[in-house]
């Protein structure tokens, strides 16, 4: 599933192609893209219709495009899913497979939505103001809170917010209502970066040691953006088909068995959450006590 990182290419992908631009027809094929939207997939292209791209933005892994229109401005929220995919691309191109949803441009171009599993989905939803900094936002996006990259991070909130909790700090970093858009890839890689085992509880964790693991979550984020996003195959592309570069530079995530970049040791992998984490055994020894 897409991260932070690669929701944020995408994003500057849209801002760049299509903020300005006027939805001049919408076709979905199929009712599922729009099961979120619970008036059904005909409102949904009825209301966006005639409306403008005013925005392209972003919290976390969740997208949405502001709209501007008749009606009081709405969010088209974006679930990218498992494999969704948003491509600007001429409207003489060739259909992909698993094509969901075109939105036809003012400017004769079609902003297309590809989704191969089908997890994703579209919703037209009101703004309204976020719980945690008061800026608009989607209202399924209002219990978020700001992500690492946003100007409204708190780092000193979100140290005392974790201090404050006695579970696994990786499951803590996973809440997106203490912080927002860290998924398992970049826990791993922050958590291996500092030197903290996940299953480390978060309440006996130092303030400096809470504040150095954002800092290289945060960073890890950044180095991800600049590359590109991480593609591990071809369902995460950019709105021009491109994938990203940052498997390349993981440090820990899908490495188990192989030596850590930093001392040698070969990594381990440990279920999580019907998941799996990624850790080097000497670099982030696992704690004594049992995993809350």
């Amino acid at each position: 599933m897409p991260e932070l990182p690669e929701v944020e290419v995408v994003r500057r992908g849209l801002a760049d192609h299509v903020i300005g631009a006027r939805i001049t027809r919408v076709t979905i094929t199929g009712a599922r893209v729009a099961r979120r939207h619970v008036p059904g997939p005909a409102d949904l292209a009825a209301r966006v219709s005639g409306t403008q791209v005013v925005a392209a933005r972003r919290r976390g892994k969740y997208l949405w495009l502001d709209l501007r229109g008749e009606d009081d401005p709405q969010a088209l929220v974006i679930h990218l899913g498992m494999s969704g995919q948003l491509l600007v691309q001429a409207p003489d191109a060739p259909a992909p497979k698993h094509l969901h949803a075109r939105f036809k441009l003012s400017d004769g171009r079609e902003l297309r939505f590809v989704d191969q599993r089908t997890f994703g989905g579209l919703a037209l939803t009101p703004l309204v103001p976020s719980r945690h900094d008061g800026l608009l936002v989607p209202e399924p996006v209002a219990h978020i809170a700001p992500d690492l990259l946003e100007a409204a991070y708190d780092e000193r909130r979100v140290v005392r917010a974790l201090r404050a909790r006695r579970s696994a700090v990786k499951r803590a970093l996973l809440d997106q209502s203490l912080v927002s858009g860290i998924g398992n890839i970049y826990a791993d890689e922050g958590l291996w970066r500092a030197g903290i085992h996940g299953q480390r509880y978060a309440d006996q964790l130092t303030k400096p040691a809470l504040a150095r693991l954002l800092g290289h979550t945060r960073d890890v984020m950044t180095d991800a953006l600049a590359a590109g996003g991480t593609s591990f195959d071809s369902l995460y592309v950019n709105v021009n088909g491109n994938s990203g570069y940052f498997e390349r530079s993981l440090g820990a995530y899908g490495r188990a068995g192989r030596p850590c970049l930093r001392c040698g040791r070969l990594m381990r992998r440990e279920p999580f959450m019907n998941r799996s984490s990624y850790s080097c055994p000497r670099c982030q020894p696992r704690p004594k006590y049992p995993a809350p």
